[in-house]
């Protein structure tokens, strides 16, 4: 099973932002990453005559940068460029095979009530199930 704190804790490893959060987003730090687990249409993944040996986590990121939209922008394309590099890795010790993204490039959310700029990046994690 993979967790968005697994996860959190990953995208870490990208040194992007100054703080990451998973599930709730600190609005007053600028420089912010958040995991979330996006609510998906994806059915359930399952085997004839048994247990699939995969399962999928639908993932939307966060980037909440600051109140300059081309730094926000450069940011969230600096992070989608990575995520695309990805092959397959281990997340703690769950086998993950690939990341789809899902969107050909970051896509701007606007800015929150403090004006400060976001973009969304919105990916499947294909993992082994355990």
């Amino acid at each position: 099973m993979i967790y968005l704190a697994d996860i959190r804790n990953w995208l870490k490893g990208f040194n992007i932002a100054d703080y990451y959060y998973s599930g709730k987003l600190d609005a007053n730090k600028e420089k912010a990453v958040c995991v979330y687990q996006r609510k998906s249409t994806i059915e359930a993944v399952r085997a004839i005559g048994g247990k699939s040996s995969y399962n999928i986590k639908p993932i939307s990121v966060l980037i909440h940068w600051n109140k300059n939209s081309t730094e926000t922008e450069k940011t969230a394309y600096k992070l989608y460029e990575q995520l695309e590099a990805v092959s397959s890795f281990l997340l703690n010790d769950t086998k993950v095979y690939f990341i789809k993204l899902l969107q050909s490039e970051p896509v701007s959310v606007g800015t929150d009530d403090n004006g400060i700029y976001e973009y969304v990046i919105e990916f499947d994690i294909y993992y082994e199930r355990k």
